[in-house]
């Protein structure tokens, strides 16, 4: 096939998985990478609107019961995830059941985006095979102790259910010794903005 002038100078989309475990900051740098033009695709929102489909809200309720239902029929996330984050089956069984549509959904959200950078923002980045679509993965990682603070301030856990969120995820050291990059989110958020702005800019050598 012959390379037109206007192919040979079109740049490539740069598709960059964003990973890290919960309270760790990951949506503070993705706010960070939307400001320097990436389009975020929010892993989590899309699991919320896979969770409506009438089919998964189906198979929800066969393997958890009624009782993770909402009165309006839907699922109440609150009550599936007080079951799953204390049994690891459970959240196994679950991520069969979601993945599939999840995987089909970002898929489709990336082809669709006019941006030159997309960032696939999601804790289970590995897990579902997410990150295998990426052409890089960074890791956002804090200290655990400050986890625990930042969900019982902005989720208003109690420090019980705080950890076992925290302890139901992989260790932040897995996924850091997995990813192309780390971005520590312990310090001051202009620490952070910087770390992030510097990685961004490299980006471009992927293009």
């Amino acid at each position: 096939m012959q390379t037109t002038s206007e192919d040979s100078g079109r740049r490539r989309k740069i598709v960059l998985g964003l990973t890290g475990n919960i309270a760790c900051g990951k949506s503070t740098v993705c706010a960070m990478l939307a400001e320097l033009g990436a389009e975020v695709i929010d892993a989590d929102r899309v699991v919320h609107d896979v969770l409506r489909l009438p089919a998964v809200v189906r198979a929800v309720a066969k393997r958890f019961g009624a009782e993770v239902l909402a009165p309006d029929g839907q699922v109440d996330r609150r009550i599936l995830g007080t079951i799953v984050f204390a049994d690891a089956q459970g959240l196994a069984d679950l991520e069969g059941i979601l993945y599939p549509d999840v995987l089909r959904w970002i898929d489709e959200l990336v082809a669709a985006s006019p941006a030159r950078v997309v960032v696939i923002d999601a804790i289970k980045l590995y897990e579902a095979g997410i990150a295998a679509k990426c052409d890089a993965v960074w890791t956002v990682t804090c200290p655990t102790d400050q986890q625990v603070r930042r969900l019982m301030a902005t989720r208003g856990l109690s420090e019980e259910e705080a950890w076992v969120r925290i302890r139901a995820q992989a260790p932040q050291e897995e996924k850091a010794a997995r990813a192309d990059l780390v971005i520590d989110n312990s310090g001051s958020v202009e620490e952070t903005r910087a770390q992030a702005r510097r990685a961004y800019e490299r980006l471009g050598m992927l293009a």
